[in-house]
């Protein structure tokens, strides 16, 4: 792990923020009357998809993928001004949250700032011609990080924006070098002490992928000696095997022991059911009790917590990348007050240290976890029954809603309902 990540960012939930489809206004300012709302879901962490100047050369879509930067030391104009954008940071940070933003460090547009000052940082194929190195990214050109100019381009602009931000959440950052995440991070700390850094690593099969077809892909493990916590997609596929009826509880429940035995005792994975990349979780469990004990779950997972907004409505579309579509806050559905009741058992219960430890019962698919003091189950087809769990027999109070656990026989009845208790 790096050696200065804080122990408190186990606790904390992040909150994703696509400008575009926040509000009809889809800019900086309009985000500012809805921070009391996402505060109160528990959020510590505003995560703002990015914020840069889109590319127009093979845009996707009418308005343009915010993935393909065009400028990474300007705000996109569609949002507002740089000025909008401090006073955003400063509304924030009022209500005791903090603000990281999207970099993406590992390509831009075709048409971009950089490419046009400095056509140099730019990777080429056979052909000498600006590209890609892997995927169907047709408006997208890579930058090349054996150019030790484009190091400190990159690095001055992340020192710009750390005199703005709290931190940054890193695109493909498995592709990047790690020694360039090194040196950025010790940079960004002279601005910007504590800053949080969120690492985008890929799919197993992707890294992968990329390795075997001859480019950099850092693994997971090496990612934390840069990163603070990076994302969960290397046990994720087996998850949505698990989804999809492909492969049993249980193997999800040992992908996540296995991340336990092989990282480092502080190690911080970003929980999440959906993000701006994956179906909306709603669409795949429709059943209501199945949710909540999935949404249960998500909390009591080790590591960090990210909502994407719309979640907390059981939205079922994931907003484009590249039209304007906005979420949906009139699903006549509201998981806010159960979202708030987790993040509140999160920050009270759960630490980097806690050891952790899930074991699935396949027949009736109920996932029990072990985290620190606290025992959990969450029956995923919200049925009920029983499941033998690690506590002494008696009676407890479940954390989530204040309803009686007993415990006799080393078992536990579930009701269908997420239980979570915890020991003396």
């Amino acid at each position: 792990m790096a050696l200065d990540t804080s122990p408190a960012l186990q606790k904390q939930v992040i909150y994703s923020v696509y400008l575009r489809a926040h509000s009809e206004e889809g800019s900086f300012r309009a985000l500012i009357p809805d921070l009391d709302r996402i505060r109160a879901l528990g959020t510590d962490i505003i995560w703002l998809m990015p914020i840069h100047p889109i590319g127009v050369e093979g845009k996707k879509g009418s308005l343009g993928c915010p993935y393909a930067n065009r400028d990474y030391r300007d705000v996109n104009p569609a949002y507002g001004t740089m000025e909008d954008f401090r006073a955003l940071c400063g509304e924030i940070r009022a209500r005791g949250m903090k603000v990281i933003i999207d970099v993406v460090y590992n390509h831009t547009s075709p048409d971009s700032v950089l490419f046009h000052e400095h056509p140099e940082f730019f990777y080429r194929n056979a052909d000498g011609k600006p590209a890609n190195k892997l995927g169907d990214w047709a408006d997208v050109i890579d930058l090349d990080y054996r150019v030790p100019a484009l190091w400190d381009y990159q690095i001055e602009s992340l020192r710009f924006w750390a005199t703005m931000v709290d931190g940054f959440r890193c695109d493909v950052a498995t592709l990047v070098p790690l020694d360039f995440w090194k040196k950025a991070r010790a940079a960004v700390a002279e601005v910007r002490p504590g800053a949080i850094w969120l690492a985008e690593s890929v799919h197993l099969s992707f890294g992968c992928y990329a390795r075997r077809s001859g480019f950099n892909a850092v693994r997971d493990s090496e990612l934390f000696e840069a990163f603070d916590l990076e994302y969960e997609y290397d046990v994720r596929e087996i998850f949505e095997q698990y989804l999809r009826g492909e492969a049993p509880l249980s193997a999800w429940m040992s992908a996540l022991n296995f991340q336990e035995a092989v990282y480092p005792e502080n190690y911080n994975k970003l929980r999440f059911l959906e993000n701006h990349d994956q179906p909306r979780f709603a669409s795949l469990v429709s059943d209501e009790r199945a949710l909540r004990n999935y949404t249960a779950l998500l909390f009591a997972l080790k590591g960090t917590t990210l909502l994407y907004a719309g979640q907390e409505w059981e939205n079922t579309r994931t907003p484009s990348l590249f039209e304007r579509e906005l979420i949906d806050r009139e699903t006549g559905k509201d998981l806010s007050p159960l979202l708030s009741r987790l993040a509140a058992i999160k920050k009270e219960y759960f630490g980097g240290s806690d050891a952790f430890w899930a074991r699935a019962d396949d027949a009736h698919e109920l996932a029990v976890i072990l985290h620190g003091r606290c025992r959990g189950v969450f029956s995923l087809k919200g049925a009920s029954a029983s499941a033998a769990v690690d506590a002494p027999d008696g009676v407890y109070e479940n954390l989530i809603d204040g309803s009686p656990v007993e415990v006799r026989g080393g078992r536990v009845f579930c009701a269908g309902e997420p239980i979570l208790f915890a020991l003396g």
